[in-house]
């Protein structure tokens, strides 16, 4: 999709599992499994969408995705069996992990940073190595000491690498990083997850990670429960929502298997619908 002097692609790094119930909170299955169906051991599907943001030469991708390290009990977790499509993924938009020039990272969740290393001669390496890894202060101090509930989404050695390699540039959010893209922390899911909202020629581009994980996910009560600060989540998405709906903004889905890219409107019956933007595909 092109926009202004922006262009956005996206393509999908891996297809994996999350048990329904928890992806929907307090949401009711009979209600939240007519808006994606779950198989018979509760699980729905899902996908780690990424998304390459380029102007001219300069190539800026938004999160990682799974990558290939993934443990045996994080490919359990997953319900995946851990394979990456990122290579495959950029080729497939005329790109390569070399011309990766920024990796922005809304946090530091398995699915959304582990792609942002790799397995090499015994080791985590840096997977984009001529990238620099923009990541917010918060929640690297958070993703560093994770405690008994966060530990199993966040690996302190696989984002260390990356600092030690000097590649990491922390940041504090709620300001423009580049002209024309500015983050802007929710909190909600993680204490330190932000958005990145883009705009150019008139049109605008947001992208929420987690807070808006899905095209089912844009009611205001449709929270995860592996959301830290659930009330946290729902104001974002109640103060967000009448503007992306009014200004017809295109969202970027990090979790939606079928629309990466979607408008938000009411329907004639005062319903929310998500339609895709034309020409993008999961």
């Amino acid at each position: 999709m092109q926009f202004g002097d922006f262009e956005i692609r996206t393509f999908v790094e891996q297809r994996f599992k999350l048990d329904g119930g928890s992806m929907f909170g307090v949401v009711p299955k009979s209600i939240w499994s007519q808006l994606i169906p779950a198989d018979e051991n509760n699980l729905i599907d899902m996908v780690t969408n990424l998304f390459v943001l380029s102007q001219g030469k300069r190539h800026i991708l938004f999160d990682a995705g799974l990558g290939d390290t993934l443990t045996d009990r994080e490919k359990k977790v997953y319900s995946t069996d851990g394979h990456s499509m990122m290579e495959e993924g950029l080729e497939s938009i005329g790109l390569s992990v070399e011309d990766i020039d920024f990796v922005i990272l809304t946090h530091l969740h398995t699915d959304h940073a582990a792609g942002a290393v790799k397995w090499e001669g015994g080791k985590y390496v840096p997977r984009f190595p001529n990238a620099r890894y923009v990541i917010g202060r918060t929640e690297w101090k958070t993703a560093m000491k994770p405690d008994e509930r966060t530990a199993a989404v966040y690996t302190p050695e696989r984002y260390q690498v990356l600092k030690e390699a000097q590649l990491v540039d922390l940041i504090d959010t709620g300001r423009e990083i580049f002209d024309g893209v500015r983050t802007v922390r929710t909190g909600g899911h993680t204490s330190g997850h932000f958005a990145l909202e883009m705009e150019s020629g008139g049109q605008k581009v947001w992208y929420y990670a987690d807070i808006f994980c899905t095209s089912a996910h844009m009611k205001v009560a449709y929270v995860p429960a592996t959301d830290l600060y659930p009330l946290e989540t729902m104001e974002v998405k109640r103060e967000k929502l009448p503007q992306i709906i009014e200004e017809q903004i295109v969202m970027a889905f990090d979790h939606d298997t079928r629309m990466p890219l979607a408008r938000v409107t009411y329907d004639e019956n005062n319903k929310l619908n998500v339609a895709p933007v034309s020409g993008a595909k999961a």
